[in-house]
């Protein structure tokens, strides 16, 4: 029989991970990123400085971005050269795909919903001297590219907070940390394995602040498998009082 302070430990954690995966806590972020008052106009990440635009994803008050690149092994791009081409959806400031230019990959694409994200994200190239070999574009997913395009990496730090399908955006930045009954996941998981190059990869990040268990079932849907490629625990919160898991998932079709 469970002691009353086991019982209670147990109700903590499930109140925990509600108040992690709550989306409107992830929407009160959002609107908190954008309208603070010490939000910087260029930020540094990854020994680099970088410029923040007023309506784009800042960095700066999450630790996805410095996540996504540990898991991608692009924070230190001299000690990993790479490559072929890359496709970042969902760019924000461009930091992944600028990382990705600097570390050997001779195509990048950065792509963004948002056209103050895709500005950024030129703006971040042009900063770093790697325009010759980026190109921001304005994207949906896939929308904004060439119908012959493919990429041997294709990469998403998604918005792995799940919000109500009901939910009606009120501004482009809320993107950034909800999916509205993951739809865009949905969309992901269908169409971005036609965009690769034969042999190619498609990466996800993902953490568990989002619903896993959804995740995987709109996968066997959709006819995909999710497989693990790497993981990273991280505390998060302004006091560092989450603990959050980070992993990075390969999407493959079935029988693959």
């Amino acid at each position: 029989m469970l002691q009353v302070s086991e019982i209670h430990d147990q109700v903590s954690e499930i109140h925990d991970a509600a108040r992690l995966k709550s989306f409107e806590r992830s929407l009160l972020r959002s609107h908190l990123s954008l309208t603070r008052e010490d939000r910087p106009r260029e930020f540094t990440l990854a020994g680099r400085n970088w410029d923040l635009f007023e309506e784009v994803f800042a960095p700066v008050y999450s630790p996805s971005t410095g996540i996504a690149l540990e898991l991608l092994g692009l924070g230190h791009p001299q000690e990993t050269p790479r490559s072929g081409s890359f496709l970042e959806v969902g760019c924000g400031t461009g930091v992944v795909a600028v990382m990705s230019a600097l570390a050997g990959y001779d195509r990048v694409v950065a792509a963004d919903i948002s056209p103050s994200a895709v500005e950024n994200a030129h703006v971040n190239a042009d900063r770093h001297g790697v325009t010759d070999r980026l190109r921001a574009v304005h994207s949906d997913l896939f929308s904004g590219l060439g119908e012959d395009e493919r990429f041997d990496i294709i990469f998403w730090s998604s918005n792995y907070v799940m919000g109500p399908e009901s939910y009606e955006y009120k501004s482009v930045h809320e993107r950034a940390y909800v999916d509205t009954g993951y739809q865009t996941h949905r969309r992901f998981l269908e169409q971005s394995v036609h965009w690769t190059t034969p042999g190619g990869s498609v990466l996800l990040h993902f953490s568990d602040r989002g619903d896993l268990a959804a995740l995987h079932e709109i996968a066997a849907d959709c006819g995909r498998e999710l497989r693990l490629v790497a993981g990273q625990r991280v505390r998060e919160g302004e006091y560092g009082e989450d603990m959050v898991e980070h992993m990075l998932l390969e999407i493959v079709p079935f029988g693959v």
